[in-house]
């Protein structure tokens, strides 16, 4: 398998990994995942930081989510964009969301997110 190929396949698996919501309920993992200097565009309007996350995700339901349509395009050697769309059970709504993950002290990091509602 490919360089490419893999790093796309550990990035989906990055992603996948911050929709479940056992995962969404570990500071400590949400603490990994995400950079310290990280920002949310939420589909609500919202914007959020790092600190926000932590202290609001554990407290949240699953809100059982699934992603298809996964892509990545690298932006520079150290950063990466991904795009995919997901669909929120608890909601009924779908959404496009957008990722730039970052490469620091030997791990990749998610420094940006953005979701936008769509209607399907």
């Amino acid at each position: 398998m490919g360089k490419e190929r893999k790093l796309e396949e550990h990035l989906y698996d990055l992603e996948t990994t911050l929709l479940k919501g056992e995962v969404r309920k570990s500071k400590k993992t949400l603490h990994e995942l995400l950079a310290d200097d990280f920002v949310e565009y939420s589909s609500t309007g919202e914007i959020y930081d790092k600190d926000n996350i932590l202290k609001r995700l554990p407290s949240e339901d699953d809100p059982e989510i699934t992603m298809d349509n996964f892509k990545m395009k690298h932006l520079s050697s150290k950063a990466v964009l991904t795009t995919f769309k997901i669909f929120i059970a608890s909601k009924q709504q779908h959404s496009l969301r957008s990722s730039v993950w970052t490469y620091h002290d030997e791990k990749w990091q998610m420094t940006f997110h953005q979701g936008t509602v769509t209607d399907s």
